[in-house]
């Protein structure tokens, strides 16, 4: 999705310039007829319809298409005030898995790292709410759950273990 964005966003960059360099050809022409105003107008709303399509088009898919996932496995996780709770150990690799995080106190940042502390995805966990991210585990390994938002003295110690297991077939 990200090189889609990209090439949108250089297109419209070179647009705009395009825009802005004949705009400055036409100044150093003739005086404008009656009807700039209205191809000024005209022009603008045209790039408003244009702005607002591609940001549609090209949002459309976030955060909706990371967040709950109707076949994956349900795993919920909630935390604290220094603790993460999550009500499974084991996760089997290649599955959807659908994060279900809460908290009871006060917002925390729920990250997922590999054994090599890479993060793999995140989403904010607050207090009243039930926030959603879906992730598939490719590797067997062991992952950790980690706070990213500072909470308090104690926030370096919220830390929590599970496995993703190898599925056999």
């Amino acid at each position: 999705m990200q090189p889609v964005v990209l090439l949108i966003s250089l297109i419209l960059m070179a647009l705009l310039s395009a825009v802005f360099y004949m705009a400055s050809k036409a100044s150093e022409g003739e005086a404008p007829g009656p009807n700039a105003n209205s191809k000024r107008t005209g022009l603008i709303w045209a790039m408003v319809v244009l702005g607002v399509i591609v940001s549609v088009g090209s949002l459309r898919s976030w955060p909706h298409a990371l967040a709950s996932t109707g076949d994956a496995l349900e795993v919920n996780v909630s935390g604290g005030q220094w603790w993460w709770d999550i009500d499974t150990t084991e996760i089997p690799a290649g599955t959807p898995v659908n994060f279900n995080v809460t908290t009871e106190d006060v917002t925390h940042g729920m990250g997922i790292y590999d054994s090599e502390l890479t993060l793999l995805t995140q989403v904010q966990a607050i207090p009243g709410y039930t926030t959603k991210v879906t992730y598939t585990f490719a590797e067997p390994g062991s992952y950790q759950l980690l706070c990213m938002e500072f909470c308090g003295v104690a926030h370096h110690d919220m830390v929590n273990e599970f496995e993703v297991v190898a599925v056999e077939e």
